[in-house]
């Protein structure tokens, strides 16, 4: 592929919120490519992630997907695990102070996230590096160099910084640091590209190509992406909300929770979490606009695209089946777990019991908008006995089988 395709394809997905940065950014790709092939050498790109959490959800995999699209082009990809910069916790989307972790912590959940990683990225291409490696070892009068790069005002008219500012809740200086040692990061991977999403924007750019250029270095290029939105189409994927598609699933349920998105998040999640280059994506949208392609249909292509690649072609193909048969021909699964009635158990029960609702006053709401059913009957009594053997159904996706 040629260097103008390549920085099309690599440009695919990102978002500045400002077309003449993004174009500087993309023109900065193609002269930093051709340097490169001059040189004989692969562009080094890196993308940093604070193991916080222990599970990974698709929109976490976002900037994953963009580092593969990079290794396909032969470039060197380095996953970096921010075990010391999750000691601070990143503040850039966040309104309020973030808990700060233990060592601990930390590492008991960095060893789950390159394992996940690995079903977006190639193993063998792929450089692991922990950046408490430097940060660690960095003296009290090395940051305060490194600090004196940046003003007050810098940090403090962030959109999150200000509005807490505004609001009177506290912002903390050890906040201010994350940049700088993100920045730091950028400058001892000898970064060419840093991917990140939006929320990065001040961190790579403001914060990461400046430093990086007064410690004498060539400022990288930030490859800045869209944020995923969750399964309502409107707020980013998030857990806490119940909006996320988790990678720790199976194939079936990765395909139902992406047919479930509304139409109009269809382009983005094309756009973001396919493997698809411009030009298929241009094709997918294109027929859903002249009206070629079903909504249905192209949803079904995307959710089974998705699943392929975290669960492989086979296992994607028999979600796509399963649903199919499941959703569109009305019939039921094949295999459903199964629940064992209780005495004077009543529908209320079982959905908390079964895990079908989070609570009881989820499962109330679920039953008021006529979302459980048993055996194709709505139920509308949350206290009704279940007093005999069915298939109940909750919403358009889950199933169990009642058994005496």
């Amino acid at each position: 592929m040629d260097l103008k395709h390549q920085v099309e394809t690599l440009m695919q997905g990102t978002e500045y919120g400002d077309n003449e940065l993004k174009q500087a950014m993309a023109d900065e790709l193609l002269e930093r490519l051709k340097e490169a092939e001059k040189e004989g050498r692969p562009l080094r790109v890196y993308c940093g992630y604070d193991p916080t959490s222990t599970d990974l959800h698709l929109g976490h995999t976002i900037t994953m997907r963009k580092l593969r699209q990079f290794q396909d082009f032969g470039h060197h990809v380095i996953f970096l695990i921010g075990n010391y910069t999750s000691l601070i916790g990143d503040p850039s989307d966040k309104d309020k102070l973030r808990p700060i972790l233990t060592e601990q912590q930390v590492l008991d959940n960095a060893l789950t996230y390159a394992e996940q990683a690995y079903r977006v990225l190639e193993k063998d291409k792929t450089e692991v590096a922990y950046n408490a490696e430097w940060l660690s070892k960095l003296s009290f009068a090395q940051l305060i160099r490194l600090a004196s790069n940046f003003t007050v005002q810098q940090f403090i008219n962030r959109d999150n910084f200000k509005k807490r500012w505004e609001n009177g809740d506290p912002v903390y200086l050890h906040e201010t640091f994350y940049a700088i040692m993100q920045a730091y990061d950028a400058f001892q991977l000898r970064a060419d590209c840093q991917v990140g999403g939006s929320d990065q924007l001040f961190n790579i750019i403001t914060a990461g190509r400046k430093l990086m250029t007064a410690l004498g270095g060539k400022p990288n290029i930030g490859i800045i992406m869209g944020i995923l939105p969750g399964t309502d189409g409107e707020i980013r994927m998030s857990k806490s909300l119940g909006n996320h598609i988790p990678i720790n699933t199976n194939a079936e349920d990765m395909f139902g929770k992406v047919m479930s998105i509304p139409d109009k998040a269809m382009s983005e999640y094309a756009r973001l979490a396919t493997r698809w280059y411009s030009e298929e994506v241009e094709a997918f949208e294109e027929g859903i606009n002249s009206g070629k392609v079903h909504p249905r249909d192209a949803k079904m292509d995307l959710a089974q695209e998705i699943a392929e690649i975290f669960y492989g072609a086979e296992e994607a193909q028999a979600a796509k089946e399963a649903f199919i048969n499941v959703f569109q021909q009305g019939n039921l699964p094949e295999e459903m777990e199964e629940h064992l009635l209780q005495p004077e158990q009543t529908v209320l029960d079982v959905l908390e019991v079964a895990g079908l609702a989070k609570s009881r006053g989820d499962g109330r709401r679920l039953i008021q908008q006529n979302g459980v059913k048993l055996d194709g009957e709505t139920l509308s009594d949350p206290n009704e006995v279940l007093d005999r053997e069915g298939v109940l159904q909750v919403g358009k996706r889950r199933f169990l089988k009642l058994v005496k």
